[in-house]
């Protein structure tokens, strides 16, 4: 940004302290991880989708986090910078550099890896200073939507694969309920270095388009596949042999056995093509809830430059999830050597007819690459990796690369100001240390984590799945199995948010939420203290809060969009709200106040809905105070009382915001926060601090301040 343009942006927030009674001066500080420290994951950071490196210095690369944007190494992946905390999204599918000048870097907003954090992108990003600076260009066009490939031609042509933001079919839950999420997709081809844009048809069916490869002996033949990975008859791969003027199917099967299709062209010989091909996922899932059945299909292999193909099967390294990794490279050095990346990677070195399997330090491959040095890597939900020996031996390449991605669930001690406990996608549950290392202290997708207010070595955690909760007595050393876990049978939003209450009589009291709310007391089994508080199957509850004024108070928000709340420990439950939008898995959906116990606050997780809404009387009305607010995704929502005042904290996919005066005014707190999306917020009135969990740009923290009305 230059000069004037911190200028600008200083001023702006001086009038937004003004207006909204913010402490602009208030800086957000990074506390990690940048990658984990300690644990089975050490080394391991959030997920890289894709990868650009240099075809000139071996050391120079470029990363795009999946909701963590864009990172650039100038010593071969020993270190790593961020260079777009500040642009409209960190949320990143696709990237490349120029092949006739390596200084203009190219970046695809949005990634099309189909996961419900697979969020909607904001337009194409464009640096022509090797990243030091990025525009961003097409945003009219491009936003809502996620970019699956770029490929920059020598002559000077851009050509990108367009694709929708993640979820079900029906539910584009990464899409967030963005206006354009349904806008067209496809091939598109820019001629002016991303200024403008020419949706291409030419042949290609109105599909998403998974991949784009051009021909490096011959810029005018480009391949590319179309997919829409839930099936469609039209899903193959088309090639033009005239510049993009007109494209032919040279690959589809008939009917719709066709998913996701990943394809490359042999480097030292581009009559070598391949293409890996999964399964449909199924149309069946309704809301979030993982689409299934995308496993392997087959590879198909061609040695005459695409017009025919012999296909075979490398066995099931997708794991049922094709629609959200799949990947495939050719060595620079040899046509036979290929290596396929999902779940797990695999080579072969006979162009297909046997594999061997050589995964990397971390499972779920997003993009396989090799850099000027010939070396291999690849880019995953563990970050980067690389092999000097075509898989037989990794490195793991993530240092000071920030971009781990934390669900809700963020819990601290009132007694130790250190401590930090989150889950991650895909990295575990993670505990901060008291010299600031990051340690993962369980497996597995991490879900949401609290600790007793009495004893910071007594905490609770879980990884995704019904019952899969564990309790510690000594600070993350050992855990048990939180003893009479939940029926198997039991739903849950993916994780389950569970928390401590305040002690009863019996001792120890423990909260964990499926479709119905359970408690555990004194150590006894848990036992449910609701019906099911959903519309039935498959939904479960996404958020639950107990009021600090009054244990016998509690709230809940499901996936199916209710809000609920008892006032009797649980012995009867009030549906007071419908039609509540949010995320399919865990949120920090709705909030107590401190003080009273009839007040809550509750938000509303998509564009254009409900914003903010306010009860002070359980419910049974309630007051829209986020009109202010510009539209975005809220996550999360926190509640405290500083300096007399009562203050709505909430979190967006663009920072966090804050009210003083129930939602008359409304300003963004602090300063430096990255514009990935706060999935989790808790205010820390005891230390004076209010801390985010950033879902791809890991935990940071703020000096709480006092805030005036307006």
């Amino acid at each position: 940004m230059s000069a004037g343009g911190r200028l600008a942006a200083l001023l702006l927030l001086a009038v937004a302290a003004a207006r909204g009674g913010v402490a602009a001066a208030q800086q957000w500080q990074p506390l990690g991880p940048a990658p984990i420290a300690g644990g089975e994951f050490a080394g391991f950071t959030g997920r890289v989708a894709d990868l650009a490196l240099s075809r000139h210095d071996p050391d120079l690369y470029f990363a795009a986090a999946a909701s963590g944007g864009v990172w650039r190494s100038t010593d071969g992946g020993a270190s790593w910078s961020p260079l777009t905390d500040h642009l409209p999204t960190t949320a990143l599918g696709a990237i490349a550099l120029d092949p006739r000048d390596e200084s203009l870097v190219y970046a695809g907003s949005g990634e099309a890896n189909y996961a419900y954090h697979s969020l909607y992108g904001a337009g194409f990003y464009r640096s022509a200073d090797l990243g030091q600076t990025f525009g961003v260009l097409a945003a009219k066009r491009f936003a809502g939507l996620a970019f699956s490939e770029l490929a920059a031609g020598p002559d000077g042509r851009l050509w990108a694969g367009v694709s929708r933001a993640g979820g079900t079919f029906a539910g584009f839950e990464g899409a967030r309920r963005h206006p354009r999420r349904r806008a067209p997709m496809g091939l598109f081809r820019s001629a002016n270095g991303g200024r403008a844009w020419t949706l291409v048809r030419n042949g290609l069916p109105p599909l998403p388009v998974a991949d784009v490869d051009i021909d490096p002996g011959d810029h005018r033949r480009i391949f590319v596949t179309a997919s829409d990975v839930f099936g469609d008859r039209r899903n193959g791969v088309y090639l033009s042999t005239d510049g993009g003027a007109r494209f032919r199917e040279v690959l589809g099967i008939a009917g719709t056995s066709l998913g996701r299709i990943a394809l490359a062209i042999a480097p030292s010989d581009p009559r070598f093509v391949y293409a890996i091909a999964s399964r449909p996922a199924g149309r069946e899932t309704t809301g979030g809830f993982t689409p299934v059945g995308d496993a392997v299909l087959a590879l198909f292999a061609s040695s005459d430059g695409g017009a025919t193909w012999t296909a075979t099967h490398p066995g099931d390294f997708l794991g049922d999830q094709g629609v959200y990794d799949i990947a495939i490279a050719v060595s620079p050095q040899d046509p036979r050597a290929v290596l396929l990346g999902g779940v797990q990677m695999l080579r072969s070195r006979d162009g297909g007819a046997t594999f061997a399997n050589v995964t990397p330090p971390h499972v779920d491959i997003h993009d396989i690459e090799f850099d000027a040095a010939g070396r291999l890597l690849a880019a995953g939900d563990g970050g980067v990796f690389r092999s000097e020996d075509l898989g037989d031996s990794w490195e793991t390449l993530n240092g000071g690369l920030g971009t781990v991605q934390y669900y809700a669930g963020l819990a601290l001690s009132p007694l130790d100001p250190e401590l930090v406990l989150v889950g991650s996608q895909d990295n575990g549950t993670h505990l901060r240390r008291p010299d600031g290392r990051w340690e993962q202290v369980l497996g597995g997708d991490g879900g949401w984590g609290d600790v007793r207010e009495e004893d910071p070595d007594t905490f609770v955690v879980q990884f995704q799945g019904t019952g899969n909760a564990f309790r510690t007595e000594d600070g993350g050393l050992s855990f048990t199995r939180v003893a009479g876990a939940v029926p198997p049978e039991d739903r849950t939003a993916f994780q389950a948010p569970l928390l401590f209450g305040p002690d009863s009589a019996e001792g120890e009291v423990l909260y964990y939420a499926t479709q119905r709310l359970h408690v555990r007391e004194g150590g006894r089994p848990f036992t449910p203290v609701s019906p099911d508080l959903t519309g039935g199957a498959p939904w479960a509850v996404r958020s639950i809060a107990v009021s600090p004024a009054d244990p016998a108070t509690l709230w809940a928000t499901t996936n199916d969009g209710r809000v609920l709340v008892t006032a009797d420990r649980g012995a009867s439950w009030t549906r007071v709200r419908s039609g509540l939008e949010g995320w399919p898995r865990i949120m920090r959906q709705v909030a107590a106040d401190p003080l009273d116990p009839d007040l809550a606050v509750v938000v509303d997780g998509g564009f254009g809905g409900a914003r903010v809404l306010l009860t002070r009387n359980l419910g049974r009305a309630w007051t829209e105070i986020g009109r202010r607010l510009p539209d975005l995704p809220i996550f999360a929502v926190a509640i405290a009382h500083v300096g007399g005042r009562r203050h709505v904290f909430a979190g967006t996919d663009r920072g966090v915001f804050v009210t003083a005066n129930d939602g008359k005014g409304w300003a963004r707190y602090g300063a430096g926060l990255p514009n990935a999306p706060v999935h989790d917020l808790v205010v820390d009135t005891v230390h004076g601090r209010v801390v985010v969990a950033t879902l791809g740009r890991g935990v940071w923290s703020s000096p709480l301040a006092a805030l005036g009305a307006p």
